[in-house]
């Protein structure tokens, strides 16, 4: 195969793997809830673009031109995967402080209501 040319608004390897990654979230959000996505009429790949500032021609050069070099495309999504990942262990980490926190406000709040009401067929 033959490395294509590099295209004049080639987009840095950096952007590559934020559009990337934005991708791979909007990919996920399809599989969740496509229909709603569908029924609103969002469009996530152009909502990416946009928000990079880039046109999916662009993308599709930029990614054919680093395509054509394996090395380098492993690398990008190398990148794009260690930061998914880092997502993910933020996302793990604010779920288990917000049930640590629920559990003992929970908690506390049993604990209050046993306090004020002491059982009735106490011998206390």
């Amino acid at each position: 195969m033959e490395q294509p040319k590099k295209p004049k608004n080639l987009i840095s390897k950096d952007k590559m793997i934020d559009i990337l990654t934005e991708s791979y979230l909007a990919n996920a959000a399809r599989s969740v809830n496509n229909q709603t996505i569908i029924d609103k009429g969002v469009i996530l790949d152009s909502i990416i673009y946009n928000n990079f500032g880039v046109d999916s021609l662009q993308f599709a050069k930029s990614n054919a031109y680093y395509a054509a070099d394996v090395n380098s495309y492993m690398e990008i999504f190398q990148k794009v995967e260690t930061r998914l990942k880092q997502m993910q262990h933020k996302l793990d980490s604010i779920r288990e402080m917000e049930r640590d926190l629920n559990d003992s406000v929970g908690k506390k709040k049993f604990e209050k209501i046993i306090e004020d009401e002491p059982l009735k067929d106490s011998l206390i």
